[in-house]
């Protein structure tokens, strides 16, 4: 296909532009041949005319699809050009934030002036191991590519490493050997690595300083080599430099820095060290002025002080030399402010005692006049004289300016050489990686003799670049067959002759050099004399005659000629280095010794030893004033013959090659300047790299890779099941050029531009396709709309219809109905007129009758009424006549009467004014007239007198009353008497008068109190009613307070609740955490033990010939039990056999430093290990606080029982051992004793044994009533008093008296077994000396204990009496307070009262319950334990009864007649126990753990079944009470276990066996501990198999340890198994086929996701996780266990994953994201046929989710940005930027993400806490937990089988 049919209209092409050097622009008409203008569209808008160059008629260059924009490799493009490759690294660097970018065997690195997480340890892991192509590029793609090629193809490599000044050459071979020192480790523990990276700071610090292009700009060239072993471990370094830029000593320019170590030097100078070199501020030096910028921003000079020396330390320069190299530097600050003072045009001095002069002086150690004669004079040798000539102060400046950039220069090398010292390694070398650091081409408005060097170097580069890639194309045509034809590319060898061949530019300087009056002038001249019109790469600037100009392979450079003969010479007086030399500071002349072999920086080799791959050439024989002669070589002439040496170097190794590119040069963040950018790639040889592969076939495809991606273009007939021939076929077919492409063996070779026709044919058949389906799709959708719109009309119409009828329907209802309402109502008003009528009629007649009726009524009663009135009247006179009559008779009769009526008046109100009628008058109101008691008594006095004057009147008025009757009678008797005494009775009239009058007082004042207290009763009553409202009142309040009350509990309780959730799982993260942290504690004490077992190894295999005779182990030399050992006795048992079994160690010499280190480090993880033990105790403890509060006082109690046991224990073998003497003093009595005093029936033998009788009875007697009082005691206070405070009192008081009770025993005992003893001695004097007197000290003895016992009873007694008194005392407290507390109820309303009585009963049950529950437990534990002792005492006296047996003589047991006895013959019954003897131990351990095949146990026998002979073996040695065979039978469990993981560490079935073989152990050992805790699932045979003698929870711990380093173990090797299928099956392998496509790749090529012989796929995972599940099971691990093993495993793989999707741009797209979720899906449904989705593996796996996730969601609007905020809550911030950055279009369908969509991501997630890591930690291992798991299998049932060979074992 012609170039020109790919200019069709809207084709988008580059022209070229002077802003932007590369503008795009739209076709907007095709073009045709002849065309000479384009018309084009503008992306600003634009239309523009674009006119062909008449001459060549070059079209503009075709732009690359939009899905090839932004790929890794710039070859993989399908047009290469300069706008093309210049446009995709401005795409990968501001839109995706991707520095690094290949092309072809080129790694560009654009410097992004910013600190980026992208180097971290977790992204080397990451790189490591991995294909150069399968990662996105980056410099530790590079350093693991060369890494790689040197272990696989054994060449030394090397990584070339160039750019401008400030594009950060140093940074990247920084990061390149930190990837080797990382990825390789060292080959000893002298941390070499660790040495070549501490080499960086030191070189930083003297050979870099700020320039206006960089702050941290490298003014010296520098090649690293790596050195590596045979295993590529590093061993070593050695460096080289080169062209140090020394004219930087004494000069720099504006914005500009000397070297850094000066200003360390100065913001150090107040450190006590730095006071004798007398510095100060930069500012105050003339060396560090200059440039007017003595401060960096950002950077701490002090600190970086600290740093360099830090590192000079690490590197072995001690602080001697240190201070020495500060000391020259100081010097040389003072030397440049020494000044001079001119005495004529010719000569000039120094000031007297010049103070910088001193100060340099003497830090130096050199003479003041003598240094000072030599600065101001120089000397002149002649062939017969020498002259001594003073030197102008120009001149002395000069001179002086040489002196210190001398010195410098002699410094820098000599710290070089004593890097490469600490560096170099006495372990032949291997092979190497270097890496060179070298300036890169420049060219400024001034360039002089240090650009030239520079660029002359770079030529070279390039040369050898250009070589490299037409070579690498050569062998990719060569090896696929492929016709080569000569590629026409750049040869800069004609710029290279002109510098350095004879008669070049150098020879010509080094000519002029030699002459005595040679200027630059002259050697301009010679230039142009020889080179001028003869060379056309030489040319002379037309206004100057001290110029010229070279065309360089970059550029053309003019060079000003001023300073090259100066510079080239580098001269310096020797008379000046004489007085150096004399020095006496030792240091400084070391600097100038052997100056044939310290060359100087711009020497011509290295600055150290010899290069470690090299051999050094022989020194040449000579004169010996060829010494001064090769010190005079120039400075040109040595860097030519360094950079031929270099290049020798460079052209043994495999090149790699990093082009660093300086994207701005105001150091601006992320910011891209293309005409910068162009020049430096122009510059750096990637365009040439680009038009080298452009010229040939760039692309390049595998067969299978154009067939998955070019399906599409073929149809059904032409696909073959040959690929090789589809291929052919197809393009044969699309391309009818066959000089377009050629079929190689393996690939496809395409010219420049068919894969970008391939793809628009592709592009068209799809759009065509999809064209296609969107018409179906949109016809289809159209006939469902009108379908359904047509469903809708009719079912509206139906609906509409049906409305209507039902309007109608409804009228004609409502017409109907209006009609009867009609009729009705008319009806009704004319029936209510007639009823109105009616009853008017009616009401008128009925008044008119009812008036006519009442007149007549009225006529007939005033008639009737009129003869009443006659009829009443005239009785009425008669009447009044009789009446008047009567009336004069009852005036006398009640004149009488009333006379008597007023004494009983009288008399009733004397009643009425009583209490007692008061009160029966008022009886209704008692209760509430007691309330007013208190007022009403004091008014009771006031009445009181009142009643006394009444009382006074009233006696006065019954005297005066019986005058008046004995008056009356007389008047009766006498009228005549009457009539006298009528004065009298006027007077007495009167007084009755008074009398009234007071009594009308009196009611007067009672009514007052009537009233007064009817108010006060009215008052009362009002306040009660006040009462009961405020009580109402109250109560509401009350009510109201409750429901607060409880309203604020149940919040209390929802936020404790709440809070405790949260402190639970803060707790649980804690928990984890320090588990996490003490299992990697575990993990790494485990290395360090295999390290240390391999050190032993070493050291035995060192010696040969072991020396006979004793020799001490060393105290250090621990054994791997160390951490298993508790006690000297076992150490000294494991030093046996250690002694026996190897003693060759004993003869091995240690490193006792790195033995030291060793021992130190283990002895830190150790203490660590039991800080983080007591930490998860403590965490532990916390969590489970709450659950232990209600199960301590029990625990307490039954200590305390346990205590009571073990002193009771004590006493009844006390009681036993008096017996027993007892039993042998009778014995010796009986034996020994003269027969007339000891014989039966003598009478002291008979005396005293009734005495002995009866006192051992008495004695048993008391102790038996001593145990049932006490138990009866306790009993009564457990049931009197609830609480534990008496009963914890009395056992303490208990346990003291048993204290006393056992001292007193002990001490009868001994006074006993003294007696017995002093008997013994004197047996033949028994009976004349005092047998009786013997046994009556015995007798006292008991007798004393007897009486101490009862006393201590007594005691004991009286203290309870006291106690229960106390008590008593205690229950009237509480009765009184009750009672009280019954008062004030009774006070209470009737509600509150019961309310009351209720709480209170509630209460009370409460406690009486928990009292209970408590005394219940109690009872419990107490009836266990006392089980439990139970046995022990049955065991114990079977013991004893077999020792009694042992004791009895023979002639007893011969005088016992002796009767058969029939024993019926019973089965054995087993206990679960297995024996074996002491020498048998290693047998066991060895049959067992050492040469145990799993799979043969897994199959054939119960899973677990060495852990349970394991533990029936230690139950037998628990049974035997033998502490030595339990500690020497696990400790060697323990070891073999490590033994046997050791050696077959990597067999996933041996680790997963004896992890569950370890837990198994570990469980057996809690299940039949005899903790409670553990024993809840038991049966009561397993119960009876509980370990009696030892507590092994301290070897719980250590079988927990081992565990946890087994399961770590398990995870690598399961990892190791997984991990190279991760990637491929995760990632690259398409499940789901033809989903996505492939797009072409460059030159580094990628995994292919088809599924090849030996790929790995999902389903070769899915396998593999199967084949884990099921050894796992097979071997009966825990179920729990397997949860964590399986939550591990999908950890690894979602990490894994998630790191390479992360890592892999081309990875990133939606076709990718549904295969990952598809593959993800596939791994929940194996979690679901394995019944572990509780396992917590699947949240593992949401990161990979929500990336998946993320891959496919639509990313334009603000909603979608929410939406992925909030879905993405498991990827931290860095990764979902990452992965927005990374999304690429596979097709031209997908769009990429816009750079605003993802600025605002970042700032909606910009408040998120979250890690700033990007990749996860795939080797992070959750911390693993052992829950409980007891085994329902009883032990006695277990059979040994035959094939295990422990026939030596046998069941009890």
């Amino acid at each position: 296909m012609a170039a020109s049919e790919l200019y069709t209209k809207f084709a988008r092409v580059w022209i070229p532009d002077p802003e932007e050097v590369w503008k795009s622009a739209e076709l907007l008409k095709d073009y045709k041949p002849g065309d000479k203008v384009l018309l084009l569209h503008l992306e600003e808008g634009k239309d523009l005319e674009y006119h062909l160059d008449p001459k060549t008629k070059e079209l503009p260059h075709l732009r690359n699809p939009d899905i090839l924009v932004g790929e890794n490799d710039l070859t993989a493009l399908s047009y290469l050009h300069e706008p093309a490759v210049l446009h995709n690294l401005r795409v990968r660097f501001i839109d995706s934030k991707l520095i690094y970018t290949y092309c072809g065997i080129v790694l560009v690195a654009i410097n992004p002036y910013e600190q980026l997480p992208i180097y971290g340890e977790d992204i080397i892991n990451a790189y490591s191991g991995q294909n150069m192509g399968d990662m996105d590029p980056h410099i530790f793609a590079v350093a693991e590519e060369a890494y790689k090629q040197m272990a696989r193809d054994e060449r030394n490599q090397s990584i070339i490493v160039s750019g401008e000044s400030g594009a950060g050459k140093t940074v990247s071979a920084k990061y390149a050997m930190r990837y080797f020192a990382t990825v390789s480790g060292s080959a000893s523990e002298a941390n070499v690595e660790e040495k070549v990276l501490a080499s960086n700071p030191i070189m930083e610090s003297i050979g870099n300083a700020k320039t206006t292009r960089n702050d941290n700009s490298s003014r010296f060239g520098k090649y690293i080599e790596i050195g590596f072993d045979k295993r590529y471990r590093i061993i070593g370094a050695n460096m080289r430099t080169y062209l140090l830029e020394k004219s930087r000593v004494v000069f720099q320019a504006e914005e500009e820095r000397n070297y850094h170590i000066f200003y360390q030097l100065c913001a150090s100078a107040k450190l006590p060290e730095f006071k004798m070199l007398r510095l100060g501020n930069a500012d105050n030096f003339n060396y560090t002025k200059q440039g007017g910028s003595p401060a960096i921003e950002g950077v701490d000079d002090a600190k970086e002080m600290a740093h360099t020396r830090q590192a000079c330390t690490l590197l072995g320069i001690s602080e001697s030399h240190q201070m020495g190299i500060f000391r020259i530097l100081a010097g040389i600050l003072h030397l440049g402010n020494v000044g001079f003072t001119s005495r004529d045009a010719d000569s000039c001095t120094i000031p007297p005692k010049h103070e910088p002069l001193c100060i340099f002086c003497d830090l130096m150690g050199v003479d003041y006049e003598e240094m000072c004669h030599w600065l101001c004079h120089r000397k002149l040798a002649t062939a017969t004289e020498t002259y001594i000539k003073p030197i102008s102060k120009l001149q002395a400046t000069n001179a002086r300016d040489a002196l210190a950039k001398h010195i410098y220069a002699k410094l820098f090398n000599w710290i070089v050489d004593n890097v490469n010292q600490a560096l170099h390694s006495a372990v032949k070398q291997h092979s190497f990686i270097g890496v060179l650091d070298i300036y890169g081409f420049e060219t400024f408005e001034i360039n002089s003799f240090e650009q030239f060097c520079i660029n002359y170097a770079n030529e070279k580069l390039q040369q050898q670049f250009n070589m490299h890639v037409f070579k690498l194309e050569q062998e990719e045509y060569m090896k696929e067959q492929i016709p080569w034809t000569l590629i026409d590319f750049y040869d800069n060898q004609p710029c290279i002759n002109l510098i350095e061949s004879k008669l070049g530019i150098l020879d010509l300087l080094d000519e002029e050099c030699k002459m005595p009056k040679g200027t630059d002038d002259t050697w301009a001249q010679k230039l142009y004399n020889t080179h001028l019109n003869k060379c056309a790469l030489f040319e002379k600037p037309r206004l100057s005659n001290k110029a010229f100009i070279i065309q360089h392979f970059a550029d053309k450079v003019e060079y000003q000629c001023e300073g090259f003969l100066e510079k080239n010479k580098d001269t310096v007086f020797e008379e000046q280095i004489k007085v150096l030399k004399s020095s006496k500071f030792k240091m400084l002349p070391e600097l100038f010794q052997d100056d044939e072999k310290a060359i100087s920086p711009t020497s011509a080799t290295s600055s150290g030893r010899t290069p470690l791959t090299r051999t050094p050439a022989k020194p040449t024989k000579g004169r010996p004033g060829q010494m001064a002669k090769e010190h005079k070589k120039t400075v040109g002439h040595q860097f030519r013959n360094s950079l031929h040496l270099l290049m020798e170097t460079l052209n043994a190794t495999t090149p790699h090659y990093v082009r660093c590119i300086k994207p701005n040069d105001f150091k601006f963040p992320f910011t891209f300047d293309e005409k910068r950018a162009v020049q430096q790639l122009r510059a750096c040889g990637v365009l040439e790299t680009i038009r080298i592969s452009a010229a040939g076939f760039p692309s390049r495809w595998t067969y299978q890779e154009f067939f998955s991606r070019y399906r599409v273009l073929m149809k059904q007939k032409d696909v073959l099941s040959d690929r090789k021939q589809t291929c052919k076929n197809v393009l044969e077919k699309l391309i009818l050029d066959k000089d377009k492409y050629q079929f190689g063996k393996t690939k496809i070779f395409f010219r420049a531009g068919q894969v970008a026709y391939l793809e628009k044919l592709r592009a068209d058949k799809l759009r065509a396709a999809c064209i296609r389906i969107q018409k179906t799709i949109r016809g289809w959708l159209l006939r469902k709309k009108y379908l359904r719109m047509r469903k809708a009309a009719i079912t509206v119409q139906r609906y509409v219809r049906g409305y209507q009828a039902r309007c109608y329907a409804k009228f004609l209802r409502r017409t109907k109905a209006a009609t009867i309402i009609q009729k009705y109502w008319r009806m009704y008003v004319v029936r209510r007129r007639y009823k109105i009528r009616r009853a008017a009629t009616i009401v008128l007649q009925s008044y008119l009758r009812g008036f006519l009726a009442r007149n007549r009524y009225r006529k007939i009663l005033r008639e009737h009424k009129a003869v009443i009135i006659q009829k009443r009247v005239r009785g009425w006179l008669a009447r009044t006549h009789y009446k008047r009559s009567m009336r004069a008779i009852i005036y006398l009769q009640c004149c009488f009467r009333r006379m008597m009526a007023k004494r009983e008046l009288k008399k009733l109100k004397i009643e009425a004014r009583s209490v007692e009628r008061y009160k029966k008058l008022h009886i209704g109101m008692e209760n509430k007239i007691m309330q007013l008691q208190r007022k009403v008594d004091e008014q009771n006095k006031d009445y009181k007198c009142l009643m006394e004057k009444l009382t006074n009147l009233e006696g006065i008025y019954n005297s005066e009353t019986e005058k008046l009757r004995s008056d009356l009678e007389r008047l009766q008797l006498s009228e005549e008497e009457a009539k006298v005494a009528t004065g009298r009775v006027l007077s007495l009239q009167e007084e009755i008068a008074k009398l009234r009058k007071d009594l009308e007082q009196t009611r007067s004042e009672k009514k007052c109190i009537e009233e007064h207290a009817d108010r006060y009763k009215q008052e009362t009553e009002q306040l009660v009613s006040n009462l009961k409202e405020e009580n109402t009142l109250l109560k509401q309040e009350k009510e109201a307070l409750n429901h607060r009350i409880v309203q604020q509990a149940k919040e209390m309780t929802e936020t404790m609740e709440k809070k405790l959730v949260e402190e639970t799982k803060q707790l649980e993260l804690d928990l984890n955490d320090e588990r996490l942290r003490y299992q990697n504690l575990l993990n790494e004490f485990s290395r360090l033990e295999e390290r240390y077992d391999d050190l032993k190894e070493e050291m035995t295999l060192m010696v040969h010939v072991p020396k006979p005779g004793h020799k001490r182990t060393d105290s250090t030399h621990s054994s791997n039990e160390s951490e298993y050992t508790f006690s000297s006795e076992i150490a000294e048992m494991e030093d046996i056999p250690s002694r026996t079994e190897e003693p060759s160690e004993k003869k091995v010499p240690l490193d006792m430093s790195l033995f030291l280190k060793l021992q130190k480090r283990v002895t830190e993880l150790e203490q660590e290990k039991q800080v983080m033990q007591d930490e998860l105790d403590r965490k532990e403890e916390q969590v489970l606080r709450s659950k232990a509060k209600e199960e301590e006082r029990p625990q307490i109690r039954g200590a305390e029982l346990e205590y009571e046991s073990l002193k009771r224990q004590e006493l009844e073998s006390e009681n036993k051992k008096l017996k027993n003497e007892l039993n042998e003093l009778r014995k010796a009595l009986s034996e020994k004793s003269a027969p007339e005093v000891t014989a039966p029936g003598a009478p002291a033998y008979r005396v005293l044994m009734e005495q002995l009788t009866s006192v051992s009875e008495e004695l048993d007697v008391r102790k038996e009533e001593v145990l049932i009082l006490r138990s009866q005691l306790v009993s009564q206070k457990e049931a009197i008093q609830p609480k534990n405070t008496m009963t914890d009192s009395t056992i303490l008081l208990e346990d003291v008296q048993k204290m006393k009770d056992k001292g007193e025993i002990a001490q009868a005992y001994i006074g006993l077994k003294e007696t017995n003893r002093s008997s013994a001695l004197d047996y033949h004097e028994l009976n004349e000396d005092g047998e009786l007197w013997l046994v009556y000290e015995g007798l006292k003895q008991a007798n004393r204990l007897l009486e101490s016992q009862l006393q201590s009873q007594k005691r004991s007694h009286e203290n309870e009496a006291e106690a229960l008194r106390g008590e008593i005392q205690s229950l009237k407290e509480e009765n009184n307070r009750q009672q009280q507390l019954l008062a004030q109820n009774l006070q209470l309303p009737p509600e509150a009262r019961i309310e009351a009585s209720l709480q209170h009963e509630i209460t009370r049950l409460t406690n009486e319950n928990l009292d209970l529950m408590e005394q219940l437990e109690k009872q419990d534990k107490t009836v266990r334990k006392l089980k439990k002792q139970l046995k022990v005492f049955a065991k114990k006296i079977g013991e004893l009864e077999v020792g009694q047996m042992e004791n009895i003589s023979p002639g007893q047991i011969i005088d016992e007649p002796i009767r058969p006895v029939n024993i019926p013959r019973k089965e054995k019954d087993f206990q679960g126990m297995l024996e074996y003897k002491k020498e048998d131990e290693q047998k066991l351990v060895k049959n067992l753990i050492l040469e145990l095949k799993p799979r043969g146990v897994a199959v054939n026998l119960i899973p677990g079944l060495p852990a349970y002979i394991l533990f029936m073996c230690v139950r037998h040695a628990d049974y035997l009470n033998d502490d030595q065979k339990v500690r020497s039978l696990l400790t060697s469990t323990i070891n073999s276990i490590k033994k046997v993981l050791k050696k077959r560490g990597d067999d996933f079935e041996t680790v997963s066996f004896w992890l569950s073989n370890t837990c198994r152990f570990l469980h057996c050992l809690k299940q039949y501990s005899g903790e409670e805790g553990f024993m809840k699932h038991n049966t009561s045979r397993q119960n009876e198999h509980c370990l009696t003698n030892f507590d092994l929870a301290e070897y719980r711990q250590v079988l927990s340890d081992l565990a946890i380093q087994i399961y770590q173990q398990l995870v690598r090797v399961l990892e190791n198994i997984l991990q190279p299928m991760i990637v491929s099956g995760m990632l690259e392998h398409e499940t789901i086929q033809g989903v996505s496509g492939v797009k072409p790749t460059g030159l580094r090529k990628r995994t292919s996701s088809i599924a090849d012989e030996g790929t790995y796929t999902l389903d070769s995972i899915l396998r593999q996780l199967n084949s884990f599940h099921s050894v796992m099971c097979q071997h009966g691990m825990d179920p729990e266990l397997i949860k964590q093993v399986v939550k591990q495993m999908f950890y690894i793989i979602g990490a894994i994953t998630l790191n390479n999707l992360l890592l892999r741009k081309d990875m990133c797209s939606w076709s990718k994201g549904m295969q990952i979720r598809y593959n993800v899906s596939q791994l929940e449904e194996w979690l679901r046929d394995k019944n572990l989705m509780n396992s917590g593996a699947k949240e593992t796996l949401e990161p990979l989710i929500q990336a998946a996730q993320l891959l496919q969601v639509k990313k334009k609007t603000d909603d979608d940005a929410e939406a992925i905020c909030s879905m993405c809550n498991a990827l931290t911030t860095a990764q979902i930027v990452k992965v927005l950055n990374l999304y690429t279009p596979v097709n031209e369908f997908e769009e990429r993400v816009s750079v605003s969509f993802i600025r605002t991501i970042q700032m909606r997630l910009r408040d998120r806490k979250d890690s700033p890591q990007l990749l996860m930690d795939a080797k992070h291992i959750f911390p693993v937990t052992f829950p409980f798991n007891p085994s329902s299998l009883a032990l006695e049932t277990i059979q040994i089988p035959a094939s295990l060979g422990l026939g030596f074992i046998s069941r009890v």
